[in-house]
């Protein structure tokens, strides 16, 4: 009995932790998902309530954002992402940190400048703080493939 007892609980228990893994994946999604629509709309108050005050912002040509550097950047338009396309994405669950890669394909009209192409790959660290999503880190390394 005692047996059957431990090996019910188990069972609960992983299926529990598996799915809070699943549910945790999608949530991390959707916030990636929101994080991308607010880059392009440039609204200060979507951007301020998906990242963390220690963001680290890393750019492909080396330079690193702070998270008031990201976020004046992105409502001044001096960084204006017109379209932003993403594929390819994975996302890992580490306990409460959350690892995403994807391919990131933007057209871009900086400073109000004629469009222009850029194609990255993209590191995002995402934490999570009570039960939101929260971006600490972002890293993007220059890609050759194309959309």
């Amino acid at each position: 009995m005692i047996k059957k007892i431990i090996f019910t609980l188990s069972f609960l228990v992983t299926i529990t932790v598996f799915a809070q893994k699943k549910n945790d994946k999608d949530a991390v999604t959707d916030v990636a998902e929101k994080l991308r629509l607010a880059m392009m709309s440039g609204d200060k108050s979507s951007l301020e309530s998906l990242i963390l005050p220690e963001l680290t912002y890393g750019h492909s040509g080396g330079h690193i954002d702070d998270a008031t550097e990201f976020v004046d950047k992105l409502v001044s338009k001096k960084s204006d992402f017109v379209t932003i396309d993403i594929t390819n994405q994975n996302v890992n669950i580490v306990g409460n940190t959350a690892i995403v890669r994807h391919h990131f394909y933007a057209t871009t009209a900086d400073f109000g400048k004629a469009p222009g192409d850029v194609t990255l790959d993209i590191l995002l660290v995402w934490v999570k703080v009570k039960n939101d999503w929260k971006l600490l880190a972002r890293q993007a390394v220059k890609s050759k493939k194309k959309k």
